[in-house]
């Protein structure tokens, strides 16, 4: 029998099992969204949610489908707890951030329930490691409630493209201004630097814009520091759907291919800098125009990028 398909010693009733073949596969996603110690886990018969928080300002969700792993069951509706998200991508790797040609480390997760840790069991060459991880009670996690109904303006680009922008603008600047637009500019990209103002313009046409969904103009500015942390996705990342709402909340979706070519999602929310005026804004663009029970049910929000 494969390890990872093996039951966990003693028979004992595990509210989530769950076993991969390949370890790499959820410590590059988790690694994606690690900007923070701890993070909260969500499971249910759709799949794993990990998610990140910092300040009330800015959320990262890693989206792994029931479908990735060998195997994946929750024996309750769903199954929520708390826990350091750097203890668990230490105990993912203890054999090596990278594994020799033609190995890999399997895993088997078991998760007994509230107050029990999270059971660890990996495997690479013959060689078995048993982790565990203490669990916590979960906190409240901020709802952004972005459902598709409320997005007013939507893009999908190409990854590449974005990476060459953020390499190319000026990172100085304590902002990032994104316009988006029915007209022209389209998709604009600012910063505002100490070498000045930085713009980057992508017309709808452009061969790295996949879908373009643009109702109404709107500028808003986002913290670059808040940004930065989902440059990690970014690098893993093949397309990334960019969306705003009417109060300027902005979504980053990142669909991320493993090298077994399995399709996984990492999410980033941030708020507005809200401490930018109108006035402001209109400055810097004259055409701006005015603004305008998802936790446990991930399966449609698992595509909802693609669609």
């Amino acid at each position: 029998m494969p390890f990872s398909a093996q039951p966990p010693a003693g028979g004992e009733r595990c509210a989530l099992s769950a076993s991969l073949d390949n370890a790499r596969h959820l410590s590059s996603l988790l690694r994606a969204v690690h900007f923070q110690d701890h993070a909260t886990c969500l499971a249910t018969a759709s799949g794993l949610r990990v998610t990140v928080e910092d300040a009330k300002c800015i959320q990262a969700n890693a989206f792994i489908q029931a479908e990735i792993f060998q195997e994946f069951s929750v024996q309750e509706e769903s199954v929520m707890f708390r826990i350091s998200l750097s203890v668990l991508l230490d105990c993912l790797t203890i054999f090596g951030t990278s594994s020799l040609p033609g190995t890999s480390t399997a895993l088997r997760m078991c998760y007994r329930g509230y107050g029990y840790p999270l059971m660890l069991f990996l495997e690479e060459g013959g060689v078995v490691t048993v982790c565990k991880i203490n669990t916590q009670e979960p906190d409240e996690l901020l709802d952004f409630d972005f459902c598709s109904t409320k997005v007013v303006n939507k893009i999908i680009l190409q990854s590449e493209g974005l990476r060459e922008a953020f390499a190319e603008l000026d990172m100085t600047s304590e902002v990032l201004q994104i316009t988006m637009s029915p007209d022209k500019p389209y998709f604009r990209l600012s910063t505002f630097g100490n070498a000045g103002s930085a713009h980057l313009d992508y017309p709808r046409d452009s061969d790295l814009m996949e879908a373009f969904h643009c109702n109404q103009t709107q500028t808003n500015r986002y913290k670059v520091s808040l940004l930065k942390p989902s440059t990690k996705a970014l690098a893993l990342s093949c397309k990334v759907s960019i969306r705003t709402d009417a109060q300027g909340f902005l979504s980053l979706q990142y669909m991320i291919r493993n090298e077994d070519g399995q399709i996984c999602f990492v999410e980033y929310y941030c708020c507005p800098d809200e401490n930018i005026t109108e006035a402001e804004l209109i400055m810097k663009d004259p055409k701006r125009g005015g603004g305008g029970d998802e936790e446990k049910h991930l399966k449609l929000h698992f595509y909802e990028m693609l669609c």
